[in-house]
């Protein structure tokens, strides 16, 4: 299993790198050509939800992105350390939550219509969502 980490500060300008990494690592990794887009777009919107909720918050602490290439699958995880409401717990009600929240639920939405397998963790600590794809295994040229 090789994996590939990348950590960038939450800034926007940033989000476009991430981008680029993962879709040369999922490549690579053999990931379907006609998917790479849909591998970048659902990158990049990870990547800005987690950038905007370290703003949002005021954290300074890196953004994480892992590109996990293993037997048969491509996974990449997108690591936030925003604190998230955890079900159960009273919401503080106020109108810029409300809109962030609404913000963060169309970003996961539109993420959900890239990928098939999307896995969302959240809590206090933080946050991370965990995309996954199939790869095709490496197909040799004839000799």
């Amino acid at each position: 299993m090789a994996t590939v980490e990348l950590r960038f500060s939450a800034l926007p300008e940033h989000v476009r790198t991430a981008r680029l990494v993962a879709a040369a690592v999922a490549r690579r990794a053999g990931v379907d050509e006609a998917v790479l887009d849909e591998v970048r777009l659902a990158v990049g919107e990870a990547c800005t939800r987690a950038v905007g909720l370290h703003q949002h918050v005021g954290i300074t602490a890196p953004v994480k992105v892992s590109l996990i290439e293993e037997e048969k699958q491509f996974s990449i995880e997108v690591g936030d350390e925003a604190p998230h409401a955890v079900p159960g717990t009273k919401a503080s009600g106020d109108a810029a939550d409300e809109l962030e929240s609404e913000e963060d639920q169309m970003g996961l939405a539109v993420i959900s219509g890239l990928v098939d397998d999307v896995e969302v963790t959240a809590g206090e600590d933080g946050g991370l969502i965990r995309m996954t794809w199939p790869t095709a295994p490496a197909v040799l040229p004839p000799v």
